[in-house]
């Protein structure tokens, strides 16, 4: 194998190790596999059903978009545009698999639960945790290769769908876990009416 064929295989070794921990780390946390209703769908759309977060996507598949491109820019910012875009990559892996694995523990899972709307919320099932990287991934390869703007553009529109469809967004979602406010969750419960 040529030095050159192994450079660009040796991050997808990297990236399928990473989601692989990730997977048995999450197994081990109890999380089922796929969701519970014994089948999986690929877009789950009613963000208050117990399909929420168990299929392949749902509405919070864009955030995970924009985690990509969040990812893109602050690794090249802090290497500087030096590092290689395939090791830059794998650590926005490393990073999301890593909220992937925090997401799920109880500790957040009840954040959601007190803090946001996501009253029913019971975590991710693997599947679609697997699914988040993949869209992560999306995300930061539209970042690698579309113009800043573009990108910037996006990601606004991904929020702001998110935000008409839903009531939350990436935005949403961390104001509400770090620092909830009362007008907001009452706001977005207003679609449980």
């Amino acid at each position: 194998m040529g030095s050159h064929v192994r450079s660009r295989f040796t991050p997808w070794v990297a990236i399928a190790l990473v989601t692989g921990a990730m997977v048995a780390i999450l197994l081990a946390m109890g999380r089922p596999p796929i969701c519970s209703c014994g089948y999986v769908k690929l877009w789950e759309g009613g963000v208050n059903s117990s399909g929420n977060s168990q299929h392949l996507a749902d509405w919070y598949s864009l955030s995970h978009a924009v985690h990509g491109m969040i990812f893109y820019a602050l690794l090249w910012a802090v290497g500087r545009g030096r590092w290689p875009r395939d090791g830059r990559l794998v650590m926005a892996v490393v990073l999301e698999a890593g909220w992937e694995i925090l997401e799920n523990s109880p500790y957040v899972i009840d954040r959601y639960r007190t803090a946001t709307f996501a009253l029913g919320y019971s975590g991710d099932s693997v599947i679609n945790s697997l699914s988040d990287i993949g869209m992560m991934m999306l995300g930061f390869t539209c970042a690698a290769r579309l113009p800043t703007r573009a990108t910037v553009a996006l990601a606004i529109g991904f929020e702001l769908v998110a935000l008409w469809a839903i009531r939350d967004n990436l935005t949403l979602n961390i104001l509400m876990l770090l620092w909830p406010i009362e007008a907001i969750k009452t706001w977005q419960g207003g679609l449980l009416v």
